[in-house]
């Protein structure tokens, strides 16, 4: 079986109850959840969470909450691979044949369901062991600056200060969106960033990381336009 793992604590501190604010007139996980659905591809979409209120609102839209997370693994230095092994973990103990896992971000209002449905895709159809939403730098790396206590610049790269921007390599970063492995990868720990990865490449206009007001703020300002086009 596939399913999808949505880590959503209660204990968010820099946007308090974060994981069902409401965002454009729906709690931001609902985001999340519907395109999960909408993808067509999973047995079970499973809301991972330690909070009883999240339970409840993640029941309301139509995902599962078969556990609640234990307290040792809810806090601020858990990681997500820890959170979603402990989700196979739980599904395999059921008696659950669970081959394939996407971790979905619970605010990841711009998420697309056909990305989900080609990261599957890429993933089942090669031998690697994990595909994951990234997408473009929107400036050179290459032309990164360093400021000194005083204020002045240098260069990280001044070997690349005349290089023309069309001949530098682009270069991408994680997008913060969905993590799909298989049930292996994620029990055994192997790295996510590697070789043995495959990156879905998501346009930039579909990636906002939600960790501050501020990022909220561009978040709806962004689903605004995309959604009035």
């Amino acid at each position: 079986m596939k399913i999808a793992v949505i880590p959503a604590r209660g204990g968010s501190k820099r946007i308090p109850r974060k994981n069902i604010r409401p965002f454009c007139g729906k709690p931001i996980i609902a985001y999340s959840i519907e395109a999960a659905r909408e993808s067509g591809l999973f047995d079970e979409i499973t809301v991972s969470t330690d909070d009883q209120e999240i339970a409840v609102v993640a029941r309301q839209l139509g995902a599962t909450t078969p556990f609640m997370r234990p307290k040792e693994i809810a806090d601020d230095y858990t990681g997500t691979a820890e959170v979603v092994k402990h989700a196979v973990t739980w599904f395999l103990a059921q008696g659950k044949d669970v081959s394939h896992v996407c971790c979905i971000y619970p605010t990841a209002p711009l998420i697309r369901a056909h990305f989900l449905r080609e990261a599957y895709d890429v993933l089942a159809g090669s031998d690697a062991t994990f595909s994951f939403s990234v997408t473009s730098y929107a400036f050179p790396i290459q032309r990164a600056l360093r400021l000194t206590a005083a204020g002045r610049v240098i260069p990280f790269h001044p070997e690349y200060r005349m290089t023309r921007s069309q001949d530098l390599e682009p270069a991408y970063h994680d997008a913060g969106q969905f993590y799909w492995g298989t049930a292996a990868a994620f029990l055994n720990g192997i790295p996510m960033f590697s070789e043995r990865s495959v990156g879905i490449v998501l346009p930039r206009y579909l990636v906002q990381d939600i960790d501050t007001m501020e990022d909220w703020e561009q978040a709806e300002y962004m689903f605004r336009t995309i959604t009035q086009r």
